[in-house]
């Protein structure tokens, strides 16, 4: 689907403004999980932090979409969007919205292919641990037979299962915390996916590359021989020398 020149606009001014309203969604977010102590007002002031920032999510979702020439397949095409932002009240689905931006914000840049896809599988990488480790632990800790009560614990579980390592040291008791556990799973098969297949396409790429210049550099070669083959015919015959390989009608036997 080719976006219209206002929708290009506004995603590219928005750009950064909503990379830094994620931050703050997941400050907002991280707080009350890492410090269950805090105080009322510590709570209340990161509920109103997480609603504003939403809205503001819900509100470029909207603008995004009145701006699209064509909104059932800008609907479709940005289901992930939508499905985050109506669902904000379930706690597990809130970073869909914040996960979706950050992946929206990496296929913005105007970068070059490796330096996306580093920049990608980092920023996925990252978050994926941050947002799986805080959710974790948000349905964990008071879990009468869990045993990730700690933020340690939940990075240590997330990261073990991004890489479908899985020890068994620290496991999820809970349904959604068995949910979280299966999408961690999957994202981290992804990306290894991902990876693999952009190391190849890059070897086959820079193969084909040198291909094509080893042939450049043969056709080069075969004119040159060409043209010298004809600089010297031309001076052999100005200068009347005999051509190697010619022998005159008239000279004696």
């Amino acid at each position: 689907m080719k976006q219209p020149l206002a929708q290009v606009r506004w995603e590219r001014r928005t750009q950064q403004p909503l990379f830094a309203l994620a931050l703050v969604f997941a400050v907002a977010y991280a707080v009350p999980i890492v410090e269950p102590d805090a105080s009322g007002e510590v709570v209340s002031a990161c509920l109103a932090v997480e609603w504003v920032v939403w809205g503001a999510f819900a509100l470029d979702y909207v603008v995004r979409l009145a701006l699209a020439e064509r909104r059932v397949e800008f609907v479709r095409s940005h289901w992930l969007d939508l499905f985050a932002v109506v669902l904000p009240l379930v706690q597990p689905l809130r970073l869909l919205r914040l996960v979706a931006t950050l992946l929206l914000v990496g296929q913005r840049a105007r970068m070059a292919s490796q330096v996306r896809l580093t920049t990608y599988v980092a920023g996925s990488v990252v978050g994926l641990l941050m947002f799986g480790s805080l959710a974790v632990l948000s349905v964990e800790r008071d879990s009468p037979d869990g045993n990730i009560k700690t933020l340690g614990d939940a990075v240590w579980w997330s990261f073990t299962t991004m890489t479908t390592v899985g020890y068994g040291d620290h496991a999820p008791t809970t349904g959604v915390g068995r949910v979280l556990a299966v999408g961690l799973m999957l994202s981290g098969i992804a990306l290894l996916g991902v990876v693999t297949a952009n190391i190849a396409a890059w070897f086959i790429a820079r193969f084909e590359m040198d291909d094509v210049e080893e042939r450049r550099q043969t056709e080069a070669i075969r004119v040159l021989t060409e043209e010298v083959r004809a600089l010297r015919a031309e001076v052999a015959s100005m200068s009347g020398a005999t051509v190697p390989g010619q022998v005159w009608k008239d000279q004696p036997r």
